[in-house]
Parts: structure tokens; sequence; C-alpha cells
């Protein structure tokens, strides 16, 4: 762990809410903003003094929807620009999926800009409350039990291999659909089954339940239209995901696009693997 820090924990949702406590519990003087809404928080109201911290730590992603700082979790819209004018040029701001203007505004100010999500550690990390929350949600939403049902998950990076054992060790019978011989090698290894992805509409009729891991088109009209009455589709994709969601509901298939499970399912323990990386990168910086 490292020495004492002054931190700042900006915007984001239930993930960096556990986040700030838990630094603060590790013994770092944490100060939060634009998290009036998480529980338990005690908010700063501007970002005087944040000039001063070792480490200014914004959200995943860290831009929302309308270009501004990701905040589920304030009263109010926070401009980016806002943000990053109170820091000063050097210090560190951690961020997730950081985008191209993100990067131009903090190079334009100076700012040592550090991706946390674009780290390997983190994304091994986490696919398992991913897939987790994967399982939940085909428990509940399946009219039938995981057990005997003939199960595909395309892709089979580390979302795959961390989602398609736990499917199996619930019963399924599970396939998977990669393009790499080596990732169709390995889910043999673990006694899965495989297939490639360039004939999908060929073998798709007989699963009752696919997941989609991979963030690009995967599955389209004439995918969706093999699909058995009945199965259930989650796409586990982040942006732009893997299903033609209007073929989807053109073709009456239900379609799940399950987006940010960990943040979601256990913010606690996302919280706690962003920490984790933050200090992985402040060691790297010798901080």
């Amino acid at each position: 762990m490292l020495r004492a820090k002054n931190i700042w924990v900006m915007g984001g949702d239930p993930r960096q809410a556990a986040l700030a406590a838990l630094l603060a519990d590790d013994g770092h003087s944490v100060h939060t903003y634009a998290l009036e809404q998480g529980a338990g928080m005690k908010c700063e109201p501007s970002t005087a003094g944040a000039d001063r911290a070792d480490c200014v730590i914004l959200p995943l992603p860290a831009a929302g929807p309308d270009g501004g700082l990701n905040t589920p979790l304030s009263e109010r819209r926070h401009h980016l620009e806002e943000v990053l004018d109170g820091l000063r040029p050097g210090q560190l701001v951690c961020a997730g999926m950081v985008d191209g203007r993100l990067k131009e505004l903090a190079e334009a100010r100076g700012l040592t800009l550090r991706d946390y999500f674009a780290r390997e550690e983190l994304a091994v990390l986490n696919a398992v409350p991913t897939a987790e929350g994967a399982l939940q949600i085909a428990l509940e939403e399946l009219p039938i039990t995981l057990h005997d049902a003939r199960v595909l998950v395309i892709g089979f990076g580390r979302l795959g291999k961390a989602l398609a054992p736990r499917l199996r060790a619930l019963g399924a019978h599970v396939w998977v659909s990669a393009r790499r011989y080596e990732q169709r090698a390995a889910a043999q290894g673990m006694g899965l089954g495989s297939e490639g992805v360039d004939r999908l509409p060929d073998w798709l009729c007989s699963y009752d339940l696919v997941f989609n891991t991979v963030p690009a088109p995967v599955l389209g009209v004439e995918e969706l239209a093999a699909l058995k009455e009945g199965a259930l589709v989650i796409d586990l994709a982040s942006r732009p995901g893997g299903v033609d969601l209007d073929a989807a509901a053109a073709l009456g298939v239900r379609v799940i696009w399950a987006l940010s499970l960990p943040g979601k399912v256990a913010p606690v323990t996302a919280g706690r693997y962003i920490k984790d990386t933050v200090y992985h990168i402040m060691e790297e910086l010798n901080l």
C-alpha cells in the first residue's frame, strides 16, 4: 500500500463512491466532488484545493453522454473544462475510458493523464463481476434453468474465459464461438464446445441462450433470424455493442444489452479493483 496521499475522487457511480471509502480506509486524505448522492458521501462544494492533490481520479467512463464529466450521482452537470481548469500542470489525473477530447483537454493543460480502464490487470479482474452479473441476468430472465440449457458464448477473450466455465459449472452445455484457432483450442482444452464465427447462421438455431462479448457487429439480421424461437441474447460488449438492436426488435428477438455490470452488481469490488490499479499507476510514476 502507498504511503498516505491527498486524493480527489470526482464524479462517477457507486464504484467511485466505494473507491473513495476504500481509499479513506487505507489512510489517505480523500476529497470527493460531484458525488453528492453517493451513500454517506460528504462532498466538496467546489474544486478549490484539488490542485494540491497527489492524484485526481475521474470516473469510468470519464465523460458522460452529454460530453461533460460523468456524474450520475451529482445534482448538476459538470463540464470537463471546469474540472481540469482547477488543476496544476504536471498533476496526475487517472480516468476510465479516456476519449480523444479528454486527451486534448489534458494535454492543453499539461496534465499527466492515465487511463486505468486500459490497464490489463483491471480488464482481467473486471471480467469476474461482469460474468457474475451476466449469470444473474440469465437466471432472472430465462424460463428454464441454466442446468441442461444450450448456451453459446461469442468471443473468448478475458470475459469469455471468465463466463464460459461458470456456465458449465452450473450444468449448462456451453459452446464458444471465436475467430482465432488458439482461442477455440483453449475452449476445447477446458471441455467446452467450439466453433468459428464465419458460419454462425448455420448453427445458431440450437441455442437457448447467447452471450456476446465482442464489441463489433456480430449478430446482424441473418444471425438473429437464425435463432430458435424464444432464445435470449445478452450482449455484454461495450459500445457500440455487437447486436443489431433494430433488427432484433423487428424480428421479435429478446436482447438485453448489459453495460457496466461491475458497477451495478458489485460496486465495492469494482471500486477496489480501480483503487489497486490506480496504486499501480502511482507506484510506476514514483508518487
